[in-house]
């Protein structure tokens, strides 16, 4: 089963590129998402390749005015893990680790010519391995990067020039749910449970980035904070990474958070202020319809728009938060800056008060 990208000197097992072990849930992904200075306007993509399902997927959605728009589009991958082109939606890599591309031909109104550029090298967090039972759910590798973006994005016939807009950029690859659901369930039965939140944050001369998967008691599984010094490159591993959330009333969704970390010369802390809500199912990440690797025939393309949705449905549960960020260094320094909190808080969480698959925070 050779491809083309077999003539690259990258292979790390002794078979062809198109296969990567044996599970069927092996995937490999590109993420984005881009803000305006005023956090006005936000967009964010994904484009996964599927290798033992043969397919590959990916969206593009934007957020202006509480309204999101989406484009969803999926093939078959005809086992060629470089071609990454679905529909009317394109990735490219200009300059490995720096530099990357990412193209949206006009679909109902909605274009995008966009160029993302790293502020500093990737950072690569903490693996992610995870079973329920004895049942792997995840295995991952995840590398990140804060960076500018340059471009156009065109929205309805109206070029929108997103020089000065920040973001965040990831490549995942590994092992997790994709597709159609077991049809074996784990035995015995294990209760959903996924707490999820991740900020990669952006200031002036610093990107700062915090995650943490806990489980029902609180106790995290996999938990890390970084900071890194645009200027020298320099990153620095915050020791005892924590973090405080006051949820709205009646929601799962953090109202104001606070994240804190040691650095060999003292205590770092960033103050969230949430502001706007993008919902991730307008990417694919648990769509009903346009979920990640379902097969949907040989060439499938599909838009969507809705608006901002009840916080208490379980579809709406996982969000990016487009958040205001201030940052205090050991110095006593502020810096001022901006995010993203994604949340995805799924069954009991002791030290937020949740019991059940979906209650939620007190009104």
């Amino acid at each position: 089963m050779l491809s083309r990208a077999d003539d690259y000197p990258i292979h790390q097992r002794p078979e062809p590129i198109a296969v990567a072990g044996s599970d069927r849930n092996f995937y490999d992904r590109y993420f984005f998402n881009g803000q305006s200075p005023d956090g006005r306007h936000f967009f964010a993509a994904a484009l996964g390749v599927y290798p033992h399902l043969n397919l590959i997927d990916a969206a593009f959605a934007v957020m202006a005015d509480g309204v999101q728009r989406s484009v969803f589009a999926s093939r078959i991958l005809h086992h060629e893990r470089m071609d990454t082109r679905v529909g009317p939606l394109a990735v490219a890599v200009l300059e490995p680790l720096q530099r990357l591309g990412l193209t949206l031909a006009d679909t109902e109104g909605l274009a995008a010519d966009l160029v993302f550029t790293g502020r500093h090298a990737p950072i690569e967090e903490p693996r992610f391995t995870r079973r329920q039972g004895s049942r792997l759910l995840m295995d991952v590798t995840r590398m990140t990067v804060n960076g500018d973006w340059s471009g156009t994005l065109t929205l309805d016939g109206t070029p929108i020039d997103v020089g000065g807009w920040q973001g965040t950029r990831d490549r995942s690859w590994g092992i997790r749910p994709i597709g159609s659901a077991d049809a074996q369930p784990v035995v015995p039965p294990v209760p959903p449970q996924f707490f999820w939140a991740w900020a990669p944050l952006n200031f002036p001369h610093h990107s700062l980035y915090f995650h943490s998967n806990d489980d029902e008691t609180g106790a995290p599984w996999n938990r890390s904070a970084l900071l890194v010094d645009l200027a020298s490159g320099a990153e620095t591993k915050l020791a005892q990474p924590a973090f405080t959330f006051t949820y709205r009333p009646g929601t799962r969704r953090v109202a104001a958070a606070t994240l804190t970390g040691l650095s060999p010369q003292g205590p770092v802390t960033v103050s969230l202020t949430p502001q706007a809500d993008f919902h991730m199912h307008g990417i694919g990440y648990g769509h009903p319809k346009h979920g990640h690797g379902a097969w949907r025939g040989d060439h499938h393309l599909a838009t969507e728009r809705f608006g901002p949705g009840d916080p208490a449905i379980p579809l709406n549960a996982h969000i990016q938060a487009l958040v205001a960020a201030e940052l205090r260094l050991p110095d006593g320094t502020t810096h001022a800056g901006r995010g993203v909190l994604e949340q995805l808080f799924i069954g009991p969480h002791a030290p937020s008060g949740f019991r059940e698959l979906f209650d939620l925070a007190p009104a």
